[in-house]
């Protein structure tokens, strides 16, 4: 499992790493906010297309050799600009790190599934997700240090070796595992499973939970600015909702596995949890602003496992790359659609406000979960 856990880690290391860093202070930063946003789109616009289809290629010639593939490809991608070292070379880098990030994001899921009995995908989609959240507070601190010592070129030599170093590791540890006979699948029956409440609600809870930490991540240091706070406060403010998210997976994990929480249950609290750590968001000062970290981090950290450990138990196993790869897409929407949302809102309001909308959209994805969710328990 641990080669799986490290690929986690190095896909959220690699994209919060260079996206928090690219408009920083070396001297091959992006310089341009046109081309900033163009680079920070083109990472998640290569996985929204390719997730799915890598998910599906899993199913039908195993997750190991996908996983191994898009290891040895991200490792290529970030040694692009270390050879390059120009900015046309940086569109290609980054779009490359996207796809092969496509590559073995879900095939890790699949395998972290596969390799594990149903009565412990909690505690092994908990562990998963914790070190993933780990490469995404890492990401921006260590990321921010290396270009400071050396540049993008230093932080992509970094991501290169990262990425060579999980490959080769995953290559001699993780076991082979066969892909499984699989029945012909037409476009309606993939529709009519992705439409089944098995898939639609654990991918909606994670949707709502990667919109909330989206927006948390985004905009609390704009609402401790705006209450006088400093760089420190609202920078320990969104270290605390990232601490709070890997500290709380492994637990829920273990308590989805000991039976102590449905997934129904967990997923219903999680969704609540994060909405009230929203409306906390629009109480004016530190306290708001702490108390709104550390309550969506923890929401977020009971959703996560308990949504991949739900899809896992409702899929069968011949499809679940396929699943994964789908899954992803919601966690994409929720990464982008929540802070357009906090934005939106603001734009025409105030950012108070904008808390209050994705705060009322979590609420009611709760309320679905809740009455729709039947066959996950609780």
């Amino acid at each position: 499992m641990w080669p799986l856990y490290a690929a986690g880690f190095t896909t959220a290391f690699g994209a919060h790493g260079i996206a928090a860093n690219l408009g920083g202070f070396s001297e091959d930063a992006v310089t341009s906010l046109l081309v900033l946003g163009g680079l920070l789109a083109l990472y998640d616009g290569a996985e929204i297309v390719l997730k799915p289809v890598f998910g599906s290629l899993a199913d039908r010639i195993g997750a190991r050799p996908v996983l191994l593939g898009g290891l040895v490809a991200f490792a290529l991608a970030s040694f692009v600009y270390v050879v390059a070292d120009s900015h046309a070379w940086l569109w290609a880098a980054r779009l490359g790190q996207g796809a092969a990030a496509s590559a073995f994001s879900p095939s890790a899921s699949a395998l972290v599934a596969r390799l594990n009995p149903a009565a412990k995908h909690g505690r092994a989609f908990g562990s998963y997700g914790f070190y993933k959240s780990i490469g995404y507070t890492l990401g921006p601190l260590l990321g921010g240090v290396l270009v400071w010592a050396g540049g993008l070129r230093l932080l992509f030599t970094v991501l290169a070796v990262l990425g060579a170093g999980v490959a080769v590791w995953a290559w001699v540890s993780v076991p082979v595992v066969p892909p499984l006979p699989r029945s012909r699948q037409t476009l309606v029956d993939l529709a009519r499973r992705l439409a089944d409440p098995g898939f639609l609600l654990p991918t909606s809870a994670l949707a709502g939970a990667t919109a909330a930490l989206s927006a948390g991540v985004g905009f609390l240091p704009v609402s401790g600015r705006v209450a006088g706070l400093g760089t420190i406060a609202t920078g320990a403010a969104v270290s605390l909702l990232a601490a709070c998210a890997a500290v709380v997976q492994p637990r829920a994990g273990r308590a989805l596995d000991a039976g102590r929480v449905t997934a129904r249950t967990g997923l219903t609290f999680g969704l609540v949890v994060a909405a009230v750590g929203l409306a906390c968001a629009m109480i004016p000062g530190l306290v708001g602003v702490l108390v709104a970290a550390a309550l969506i981090g923890v929401g977020t950290g009971a959703i996560t496992p308990l949504a991949f450990a739900a899809l896992a138990a409702s899929t069968p196993e011949e499809r679940l790359g396929q699943t994964m790869g789908s899954a992803e897409l919601g966690r994409e929407a929720g990464d982008a659609g929540g802070p357009l949302l906090v934005a939106g809102v603001a734009a025409v309001a105030t950012l108070t406000w904008g808390f209050a909308a994705l705060a009322v959209v979590l609420a009611a994805i709760a309320v679905m979960v809740r009455v729709r969710a039947r066959g996950l328990g609780g």
